[in-house]
């Protein structure tokens, strides 16, 4: 297991004194591995061409001397003022068509060409320096990749992208845009720019296109960084750290993740959860976490990496308060339960200026390891010392919930439904909890997957899906799959435009229903429906459906379409399809998904009863389950294993019922 995180040594380069407690510290807080040299070119090349390695050398050599590892970082994350001075055209342009200036970060051109050639220069020279040094364990590529320029380069390789994806074919580009909008027909490439507030921003198929551009050519970038490390150090792993967006706790909305994982080979993520806050439980946070980890797991079904975290608070939450005695531990053994080989953080050592001189660190201002945070992060090393068995191991998933990051962009786009209400990633999480509550492993998959063997497929809220996709569903059911969709799918098709004729042929059979029509909320507007006997509120949306071959499972109580089917199951083929044509209450979701884990007799990899707020998660290697028990609340909690296990960092023999204390996690071995 890698415990360690983001070290900054060239923060200290006048300090030793610094640099030698440092490696002392290491040792203390049992920490392995540390990402060195993220922000760290203006230290590297303080010059054009002049290169300053030997800090880096010593760092690194101190590092192996204790016995730790590096996780080596390129540093295009943000360039040296130098090279903005001489080569402004490395800055980027915002959608207002206004130049940046020198300074923060991940603010550079992706296509730039000067930019591209100096992060390969750079590239090489670390990976001939360091390619071979046994210290070296994996490639960390620039940092948080994200954003996007406007700038006159970033428009003509949007064009040239335009005419690969439509044949060089402008009619086929207007009927994608539906250009006679507006009188928004496009008679030349040339007259294409990319979205701007102070231009064309409401062609819908323009601005996804848009978007699908950022992230081709966010990774195009990327490839280009990486081409020197392929080159010299092919037997070394690459990874970039991946994000969530963190106030709501969804995956990060500037880039299509799922065709950025093909290129990497290990998948990371920085995970900031808003511990202790005052709008949700510590449990439905705890059920966020977990969805976003089976989602960056399941992109290339291995373990990932946590590459950044905190172990104690952050600096831009609007709160930053500190962690509570024992979610330090508790947080990060949720990741290693869903699939983690590693808790990271960021930062070692505290900043004393600028803007994260007040973010957590394993090392505070202090610089003293008898504080709470420091011995902490130590029990957490000692924790992880005892979990090498674990490394690698993953699990098996019969349930599957369908997550695709362009459905989002166009469903945000659309300039319909509720626009504060729309929520996609939430509500995949809302239908995620009753198998999150019942240890019921679950794979969060994206249009790539193959969906052939999970016995249930869901699929909330798909605004957009292409007749590819409409055509792999129809199999996957036909085959003996059972699929969950809801309201406001399939209405879209890959351009964002509506399919003509009412809902898809394909859909329409497949459901045996027609959704005709779709009824948005006001906040205070309610309706109810009665499902297996018990009565469920309906808020923000509400289908209005025909029934054709499919079944009513639940009607409506309220409104002109009071009485008509609210919920439909149908069979097709070998499976069965079921239609949830309203927003509905936890409660129904629990009731509706427990009748469904009961039929397909879906069951945790190894029962222990427990009651709302504990989670079990369990690895798996051929012979062994791993078992985690965490309790997500601020009571203590009594759980059942229901046969005897060994705790793997105590080693006792457990049987019967044991006591968990608040935030407590037990680690079981169950041969």
């Amino acid at each position: 297991m890698l415990h360690g995180g983001d070290y900054n040594p060239d923060q200290w380069l006048d300090r030793p004194d610094i640099l030698s407690d440092d490696i002392k510290f290491m040792k203390l807080s049992h920490t392995n591995t540390f990402s060195v040299g993220i922000f760290a070119w203006s230290a590297l090349e303080p010059e054009e061409g002049v290169y300053t390695f030997e800090w880096l050398d010593e760092i690194i050599d101190n590092i192996y001397s204790i016995g730790g590892r590096v996780i080596l970082a390129t540093p295009s994350g943000a360039r040296p003022a130098w090279m903005s001075q001489k080569y402004p055209e490395v800055l980027r342009v915002n959608a207002r068509r206004e130049k940046h200036l020198h300074g923060a970060r991940h603010n550079h051109c992706f296509t730039s060409e000067v930019y591209r050639e100096k992060t390969q220069t750079i590239n090489r020279l670390l990976a001939e320096r360091y390619g071979e040094h046994p210290a070296l364990i994996m490639w960390h590529i620039s940092n948080e990749y994200g954003g996007e320029c406007h700038c006159g380069k970033c428009q003509n390789a949007f064009r040239e992208w335009l005419k690969v994806k439509y044949n060089n074919d402008l009619k086929a580009l207007n009927d994608a845009w539906w250009g006679p909008f507006w009188s928004h027909t496009i008679f030349d490439w040339s007259q294409i720019d990319s979205p701007s507030p102070i231009g064309e921003n409401a062609v819908h198929g323009h601005n996804l296109d848009w978007k699908r551009f950022v992230t081709d050519q966010t990774i195009d970038f990327y490839k280009n960084e990486i081409v020197p490390i392929r080159e010299i150090t092919p037997d070394i792993p690459i990874t970039t750290n991946f994000m969530a967006d963190t106030f709501d706790l969804i995956p990060f909305q500037g880039l299509d993740y799922s065709e950025f994982a093909e290129h990497l080979d290990v998948i990371s993520w920085d995970a900031y959860p808003a511990w202790h806050n005052d709008w949700e439980t510590t449990a439905d946070l705890a059920m966020k976490v977990g969805f976003i980890d089976d989602l960056y797991r399941s992109m290339k079904q291995q373990p990932f990496l946590l590459m950044e975290s905190t172990p104690s608070h952050v600096n831009w939450h609007e709160v930053n308060k500190a962690k509570r005695p024992g979610m330090q531990l508790l947080s990060s053994m949720q990741m290693i339960a869903h699939g983690s080989d590693s808790v990271m953080y960021f930062q070692w050592r505290k900043s004393r200026g600028s803007s994260e001189k007040f973010h957590g660190a394993v090392v505070d201002h202090d610089n003293s390891p008898n504080n709470r945070v420091f011995q902490e992060v130590a029990e957490v090393g000692k924790t992880l010392e005892k979990l090498s068995d674990v490394v690698g191991t993953n699990r098996k998933a019969d349930v599957a919930i369908f997550y695709d990051w362009e459905s989002n962009w166009a469903l945000n786009d659309a300039q319909g439904y509720g626009l504060k209400t729309k929520r996609y990633p939430q509500t995949l999480q809302d239908h995620y909890r009753t198998f999150w509550e019942n240890d019921i492993p679950v794979d969060v998959v994206t249009k790539e997957h193959d969906f052939s063997n999970y016995k249930l497929l869901v699929v909330p809220m798909l605004y957009l899906v292409s007749e590819d996709t409409i055509a792999r569903l129809r199999k996957y059911v036909a085959a003996g799959g059972r699929l969950v969709m809801t309201y406001i799918s399939g209405v879209v098709n890959e351009h964002d435009l509506t399919y003509l004729g009412g809902w898809h042929k394909d859909l329409r059979e497949m459901f045996g229903i027609n959704p005709v029509e779709t009824d948005t909320f006001f906040p205070n507007d309610r309706n109810a429906i009665t499902y297996a006997g018990k009565t469920y509120e309906v808020k923000d949306y509400a289908t209005v459906i025909e029934l054709g071959n499919a079944q009513a499972q639940a009607v409506y109580h309220d409104d002109f379409y009071a009485n008509t089917p609210a919920v439909t199951s149908n069979s097709y083929g070998e499976g069965k399809t079921y239609y949830i044509g309203a927003r509905l209450e936890d409660d129904f979701h629990r009731n509706f998904y427990q009748q469904l884990i009961a039929e397909l007799g879906l069951a945790p990899v190894v029962k222990v009863t427990h009651g709302k707020g504990v989670s079990v998660q369990t690895r798996q290697s051929e012979d062994t389950n791993y078992v985690f028990v965490m309790n997500f609340t601020e009571e203590e909690q009594v759980v059942g294993l229901e046969s005897p296990v060994t705790d793997l960092v105590t080693k006792e023999s457990l049987s019967g019922e044991i006591t968990l204390k608040r935030y407590e996690v037990r680690i079981l071995e169950a041969k």
